[in-house]
């Protein structure tokens, strides 16, 4: 089996060892908010498709994301274009049952920027679900490459480059810093200083930590 196939069965197919692990991450979701199919949830970052494959579908989701909309949006959906961390009056101005938000906290863009993501969680929603896979796991989780968030950012830019596991190699020396400097995983430590009302909950992978969950009911 080559790199990719390896990789194809790893995370990139909808029977994947990762998808399964989604599935398994959905009934969790469902489990911790039983009401879910009767919710109105915003999803930062996300995707529709989430939705089509979860094992419970809310009444209605609205996702906010900076790709742009899909073609097919079902009635029970709506999908705006916009930044969570600088979201729109007409976004800011509505209340939800739950915020979600599934591997995108480490996306965002730094310290101040987490900080207006977090605060757009809490203010939009009484409950909340936001995920985010943990630094201490010793696989970077985008680009399947042991311990590459520990390296310098040189050696990192060249992982992104040139690692087979990756999902779509850079091609450029300028595409692959802006991966990198753009994906910077968080402890359980800021993932608290974020949501100090939350629990945190760990998701585990032969006994490690591989993601951490902030979640208020």
């Amino acid at each position: 089996m080559g790199l990719h196939s390896l990789r194809f069965q790893l995370v990139d197919n909808e029977d994947s060892w990762a998808a399964r692990r989604r599935q398994r991450r959905a009934g969790w979701l469902a489990e911790t908010f039983p009401r879910l199919a009767e919710m109105s949830v915003l999803d930062l970052g996300g995707r529709v498709d989430t939705w089509l494959r979860a094992p419970v579908r809310p009444a209605h989701v609205h996702v906010v994301n900076l790709e742009p909309a899909p073609a097919d949006v079902p009635d029970w959906a709506e999908v705006d274009h916009a930044d969570a961390c600088e979201l729109p009056p007409d976004i800011t101005r509505r209340r939800y049952d739950l915020v979600f938000s599934n591997s995108v906290l480490e996306h965002v863009g730094g310290h101040e920027r987490r900080l207006r993501f977090a605060a757009a969680v809490r203010t939009l929603a009484d409950a909340h679900w936001v995920q985010t896979p943990y630094r201490y796991f010793p696989v970077e989780p985008h680009w399947l490459a042991p311990g590459m968030q520990f390296l310098p950012v040189r050696a990192r830019t060249m992982v992104a480059r040139h690692w087979p596991l990756a999902h779509s190699p850079a091609k450029t020396h300028e595409a692959a810093i802006t991966q990198v400097l753009w994906t910077e995983l968080l402890d359980r430590s800021q993932l608290r200083h974020y949501f100090p009302d939350s629990a945190i909950r760990v998701e585990r992978l032969a006994g490690l930590p591989k993601s951490l969950i902030a979640v208020k009911v």
